[in-house]
């Protein structure tokens, strides 16, 4: 039997490869015949690098050193796929984790920019761009300036980084912004927010980033000014993402995405399945959002299209999990407890139980 083993992380307790070896482990304690293939997923937020990295074995990973989120250098990789394009991910440069106290009107996403920059420097034809897990919302000024744009005030002087300086921006110089790569930019997102408004990215996911409730209207005040001045859509699908860097990178030329397919795509996982007999898919709750372009839903649509069965593994399901052949929760199969103190254990009890029940 052939079996493709391709969760997303169980957030807060396991990465998607961690997940993946357990569940194989588990599997493989039963039935030691079977052929079984780590496919790790990610949808396009935080972890999805690290999920392509062991998916991909001919994949490199490079370090870089650039500015966080407020400035102070940290040090992330890319990833170099052996097709010619990079992965960059946004929480590794700018991300929310990387600040010890949000800071909502001065975050900015120039590391990023510069992570981006250094891929493209080193001769990447193509990049994969994960964007969740943003500090900020600048609209992805700091993207573009890392890509040699320019924001000015109505003096002709750079306007500061992070949201608070869109207030003064006047004009944008993009002369100088470098090419996109010959093939091409997808940006990876599970968000379809616009840029402004109730549904934008101040409104809906400025306090996340520790915005008030006096923050927020600075917020979006400083992304209409940049809607007005970038040669983007700002009610796209998705320009609100990460703080409004979507709608930055829909400006450079890039094209958004949903992120668990491209994921999969980057990952080889519709190679994987053919000729497979079941893929294991899962994640860490299951519920009503996970029908909406979450991981386990878009291995188990590539998975009908090839004729292969689909088990699902959830920490907890909360949503029914029609189309699934069979499914397990971690809180029902060793309790809630159990699953939380030692989440590799569970996964490896899960992996055995569906190997043993499942024909």
């Amino acid at each position: 039997m052939r079996v493709v083993i391709a969760p997303d992380s169980f957030k807060g307790t396991l990465s998607a490869p961690g997940a993946a070896a357990a569940l194989s482990a588990g599997w493989r304690a039963v039935r030691p015949d079977d052929d079984v293939v780590a496919v790790p997923m990610a949808d396009g937020g935080e972890g999805t690098l690290e999920a392509l990295a062991a998916a991909v074995s001919a994949s490199t990973a490079v370090p870089v050193r650039v500015p966080g989120p407020v400035g102070d250098p940290v040090d992330a990789v890319l990833l170099r796929l052996p097709d010619g394009r990079a992965v960059v991910e946004l929480a590794a440069t700018s991300g929310i984790t990387l600040l010890p106290a949000l800071q909502p009107r001065t975050a900015h996403t120039r590391g990023f920019g510069a992570a981006i920059r250094r891929a493209l420097d080193d001769g990447a034809t193509g990049l994969l761009l994960a964007i969740g897990g943003s500090a900020s919302t600048d609209g992805g000024v700091g993207v573009l300036r890392a890509l040699g744009a320019h924001f000015l005030d109505a003096e002709g002087a750079d306007v500061p980084d992070g949201a608070a300086g869109l207030l003064r921006l006047a004009q944008v110089d993009l002369a100088g912004l470098v090419p996109t790569p010959p093939s091409g930019v997808l940006v990876l997102t599970d968000v379809v927010n616009p840029l402004l408004g109730p549904d934008g990215a101040a409104a809906v996911y400025g306090p996340q980033k520790g915005a008030s409730t006096e923050d927020v209207p600075v917020l979006e005040a400083g992304l209409a000014r940049l809607a007005a001045l970038l040669p983007a859509d700002p009610a796209a699908p998705g320009a609100g993402a990460a703080g409004g860097t979507g709608f930055g990178l829909l400006a450079w030329g890039a094209v958004l995405v949903p992120g668990a397919p491209a994921v999969a795509a980057a990952a080889g996982l519709p190679d994987a399945l053919a000729g497979a007999d079941l893929v294991v898919t899962g994640e860490g709750r299951f519920d009503c959002q996970s029908r909406s372009g979450k991981v386990p839903e878009a291995v188990r649509g590539l998975a009908e299209a090839a004729g292969v069965a689909a088990a699902l593994v959830a920490g907890s399901i909360d949503a029914s999990p029609d189309g699934y052949r069979y499914a397990v929760s971690l809180t029902e199969l060793v309790g809630r407890e159990a699953s939380f103190a030692d989440p590799a254990a569970a996964l490896r009890r899960a992996g055995a139980h569906l190997a043993a029940v499942l024909p």
